[in-house]
């Protein structure tokens, strides 16, 4: 018996009309007889169908026969982290409930909230937003939870990342509580844990992912490059697999700029995802990538959260995810509902430790090897011409006379080589990786090919370095270091191997003239030169260093016999005569100072004009039964008397 049968029969007309055969193991698991009308707490892989399992999981609850009765204040609220979620589980609750007339209303910040409240005011079943919106037209009494039977917080562990727990408490506060709570999470965590105890009554656990295997249709790859080869890394992966829609995952919105605009440049169809956007600018990239007009997203973390992209095949980090949850967040956007999807780990050599210790806490297990070089890219390619079926298809009636002029009027040959020229100029060039083995060591050097060999008028006595000849060469000639073969720099001049393909190009670059930048004279040689082969030879001012290390030290200079100054016959310093000072009397015989008779301090008299301490007169405050009142200090009102006016 087919598990379509346990879903509601209002229901099944519209489950079966999408194509479902049979129901995911998480929509299998909430429809359990033995749990119904019970609060869940439900965890699940991303991608297996969680928002219809819940809108399986609450049509009981909802639903009294075929159809809903008229609306007014809503009977189920499902709260999202994010706008993208929230439009998402509308869509697809629209389409599972559509056979019963039921009225969804959104509450999604970045939306009109003026009509969202006309909305709820006309009346509404099921009631869709984000927790931010949800509260504010809760606030303004736009939405009456008194009615409520079910609330789903669907992705509740990211709603706590994103600090809605206060929001989130507000709202299940003011829902009835015999109302049933249905939680999803990719992980329950501790603060997840402690939400559902409480606002959930005996919550069923519901737990359909495994720990020991990772999600079957999705393929993990770890591919190492570079350090400064990551972006051309992620050019050569989208070519490579040459996916229907595909989503890059960057860590910043500085880096989906900079990622966006390269990636426009280089011809790809390309749309940004990040939360400096606006609503509809959001919502209009999405609906690109739905329609095909767009095959590469670049967002964040946070902006894809929930989104579900259809025939999405391909997932490239950009940059390393923070977590193992980011990871299966990211990855989770691919091999949704059966389908098959690659997950693309960008790990450039120095993030290697790093990213390896992220697989093994989220226990997965990714296939390592190298960036697809450029030669694999073209060898895709040509795979993909030979096998395009507009080689195979047969010529209508309406096309024959013009494929007969084509063949009357150009050979095969012809023919061939514009349908070549025109698959590939509709697609980007793939780059040039510096490839690296998976155990982490460059790749041996391919054998260079036939070559041209040039003397330049530098060498080591100039100060030659081939950091700096390398791009000089590149520039001149319009080429790649791919195009560059070896260097040997001597005392007066310099050796540089060219590969025979740029030939022309190098020669046209350097001019009658036959000079570089910096006035660098160029003489192309007949054939190879006598040490091209051998070590780059040592710089001559090296060769004044002893063996030891260090150089010579300097001679020191020669003064010869100077004779000593003489200055005379000086009298030993213990012979030397004292100063005499005289006869000076003893310290205690000194006489002291007559300064006559003082009065004691007790006598002495008081200066004219001022009161005795006692008999100073003091203001009285008003108000508190005549309590005496200590005088203000200066420059206020009650001044100690006999100061000048203006005394500050």
């Amino acid at each position: 018996m087919s598990n379509l049968d346990r879903v509601h029969p209002a229901l099944a007309d519209g489950i079966r009309a999408k194509g479902y055969e049979s129901l995911t193991p998480v929509q299998e698991a909430v429809l359990d007889p033995e749990i119904a009308n019970a609060d869940l707490l439900v965890s699940a892989q991303t991608g297996s169908g969680k928002t219809v399992a819940f809108g399986l999981a609450m049509a009981e609850n909802l639903l009294e026969g075929a159809a809903f009765a008229f609306a007014d204040i809503p009977r189920a609220l499902i709260i999202a982290p994010t706008r993208e979620l929230a439009m998402q589980v509308q869509r697809e609750l629209q389409w599972l409930y559509g056979p019963t007339g039921a009225v969804i209303a959104g509450a999604v910040g970045g939306m009109d909230a003026r009509a969202e409240r006309r909305a709820l005011e006309r009346g509404a079943h099921i009631v869709v937003g984000t927790p931010g919106r949800i509260c504010d037209h809760m606030r303004r009494g736009a939405l009456d939870l008194s009615a409520l039977r079910v609330a789903v917080l669907d992705e509740a562990d990211e709603m706590l990342d994103l600090g809605f727990r206060e929001d989130l408490e507000f709202i299940l506060e003011a829902a009835p509580e015999d109302r049933r709570t249905l939680m999803f999470s990719a992980t329950v965590s501790k603060d997840i844990a402690r939400l559902a105890g409480e606002f959930q009554k005996d919550a069923q656990r519901i737990s359909t992912v495994s720990a020991q295997t990772q999600h079957s249709d999705i393929e993990y790859r770890a591919l190492l490059v570079d350090n400064a080869d990551k972006e051309n890394a992620i050019v050569n992966v989208l070519r490579f697999y040459e996916a229907p829609t595909a989503i890059v995952f960057c860590s910043t919105r500085a880096m989906v700029t900079h990622l966006t605009t390269r990636f426009l440049n280089r011809g790809f169809s390309v749309v940004a995802l990040s939360g400096e956007l606006s609503q509809d600018e959001r919502s209009r990239a999405l609906q690109m990538m739905r329609d095909g007009r767009a095959r590469v997203c670049i967002a964040t973390d946070v902006a894809a959260r929930g989104i579900d992209l259809p025939g999405l095949e391909l997932v490239v980090h950009a940059d390393l995810p923070v977590n193992k949850e980011a990871l299966l967040h990211r990855s989770g956007r691919t091999g949704r509902a059966g389908s098959k999807g690659v997950s693309a780990i960008i790990v450039p050599m120095r993030e290697r430790k790093k990213a390896e210790r992220l697989l093994g806490f989220a226990k997965i297990t990714a296939n390592w090897a190298s960036a697809p070089s450029a030669e694999e890219v073209s060898t895709r390619d040509v795979e993909r011409l030979l096998s395009d079926p507009l080689l195979t298809k047969p010529v209508t009636e309406d096309e024959k006379d013009l494929v007969a002029r084509l063949l009357s009027t150009y050979d095969a040959e012809a023919l061939a080589g514009a349908v070549m020229r025109q698959f590939l100029a509709q697609r980007s060039a793939p780059e040039d990786l510096n490839q690296i083995n998976v155990d982490g060591a460059p790749q041996p050097r391919r054998e260079f090919g036939p070559s041209l060999f040039v003397k330049l008028s530098v060498g080591h006595a100039g100060r030659a370095d081939p950091r700096w000849l390398l791009p000089m060469l590149c520039r001149a000639g319009d080429m790649s270091r791919r195009d560059i073969g070896a260097i040997r720099i001597f005392e007066e001049h310099t050796f540089a191997q060219i590969h025979d393909d740029a030939r022309a190009k190098f020669i046209a670059g350097i001019g009658a003239g036959q000079e570089l930048e910096d006035g660098i004279k160029v003489e192309v040689l007949s054939g190879e030169p006598e040490g091209m082969n051998g070590p780059t030879p040592r710089p001559a001012r090296w060769d004044s260093k002893p063996s030891g290390g260090g150089f010579d030290k300097k001679p020191r200079r020669d003064f010869g016999d100077k004779p000593k100054r003489d200055f005379g016959d000086k009298p030993a310093y213990g012979d030397k005569p004292k100063r005499d000072y005289g006869d000076k009397p003893a310290y205690g015989d000194k006489p002291k100072r007559d300064y006559g008779d003082k009065p004691a301090y007790g006598d002495k008299p008081k200066p004219a004009g001022k009161a005795a301490t006692g008999d100073k007169p003091w203001a009285k405050k008003g108000g508190h039964g005549g309590a005496a009142a200590k005088p203000a200090k200066y420059g206020k009102p009650g001044a100690k008397p006999g100061k000048p006016k203006g005394w500050a």
